[in-house]
């Protein structure tokens, strides 16, 4: 039994209005569902992915009225975002016209990388990555030969890394691939995991941070990142398989644009294991996904008190 690789990645944002800019403006992702929490229906849970709605491709964003992140470990520390091979010059000086200061192209884990952060600072890392096609999104204001493919190695800050590598290993069936410097030699070693076919869309890096603090969610951290399954079968396997070995685990919730379940691992980050479908256009069109407020079936009936409390993207 194989995770296929990264599903999605959730975030913080204290200003949904500014994060819906930022992600549809400066980074050209497609906007492709506005909804809410389904835990906290005030506020916003906004998807920007590729073209299609792409598993794989997609960074959400809680909207969240809160103070900026405190750096630290038990954290995911950095996102991965994979580009066209030969797009980095042109991110390096799109960011910089955004007002931002990206450092310079180095590489990370054998390919060239790119790390920056979005305005409430959370800390991105674009990864060239030559084997992967993507889904361009025509409205895009990014032009298609340099539009982000998806989401590329996210890495976790954790105190010990064998506790971690057990569970990625022994219980998630990662494969250890090997272990890297941090880019530009500054930083701990970075450990690589991997699953699925590998490459950039299916790693997982790891820093093991003894002395840091432990880090405290705000804005701009990362809230979870989530791991590819096929469909509800499978996802029902990983919930046997985590229960048989004792994984503390939320059970199977259903997202209706997903199915998933939650665990953390020990180092404390929350994992998610997310089926691929039924995808973003199961309650709107694939054209025009992602422009109104949408929500599940559960949450209809209270349609009219969520949008009162909700403010105003465009």
């Amino acid at each position: 039994m194989e995770l296929t690789g990264l599903h999605h990645l959730t975030a913080i944002t204290a200003d949904a209005a500014a994060n819906n800019r930022f992600y549809t403006g400066t980074l050209g992702l497609r906007r492709v569902k506005k909804t809410v929490n389904q835990d906290d229906t005030s506020a916003y849970h906004l998807f920007f992915a590729d073209g299609a709605g792409s598993p794989g491709s997609d960074i959400t964003f809680f909207d969240w009225p809160v103070g900026p992140e405190r750096r630290g470990t038990r954290a995911i520390g950095r996102t991965g975002l994979r580009v066209p091979e030969a797009s980095l010059d042109y991110w390096a000086a799109r960011l910089r016209d955004a007002g931002l200061s990206p450092g310079a192209i180095t590489e990370t884990a054998g390919r060239a990388t790119l790390d920056a952060e979005d305005p409430e600072g959370q800390r991105l890392r674009f990864t060239a990555d030559p084997g992967r096609p993507g889904h361009p999104w025509e409205r895009s204001p990014v032009p298609m030969e340099h539009q982000i493919l998806g989401l590329g190695p996210v890495t976790l800050s954790v105190p010990r890394l064998a506790p971690t590598e057990a569970v990625l290993t022994g219980v998630m069936n990662f494969r250890r691939k090997g272990e890297c410097a941090a880019p530009g030699g500054s930083g701990p070693v970075i450990h690589i995991f991997e699953t699925g076919a590998g490459g950039a869309a299916a790693e997982i890096h790891v820093t093991e941070d003894p002395g840091l603090p432990v880090a405290q969610q705000g804005a701009g951290a990362v809230h979870h990142v989530a791991f590819r399954t096929p469909d509800p079968e499978t996802l029902t396997a990983w919930a046997t398989r985590l229960r048989e070995l004792g994984v503390p685990n939320s059970g199977e919730v259903e997202r209706y644009y997903f199915r998933s379940l939650y665990f953390r691992e020990p180092g404390g980050v929350l994992f998610e294991i997310a089926t691929d479908g039924p995808g973003f256009d199961v309650d709107e069109p694939r054209e025009t996904m992602g422009e109104g407020l949408s929500l599940p079936p559960f949450l209809e009936d209270q349609r009219a008190r969520i949008e009162a409390r909700l403010k105003p993207l465009d």
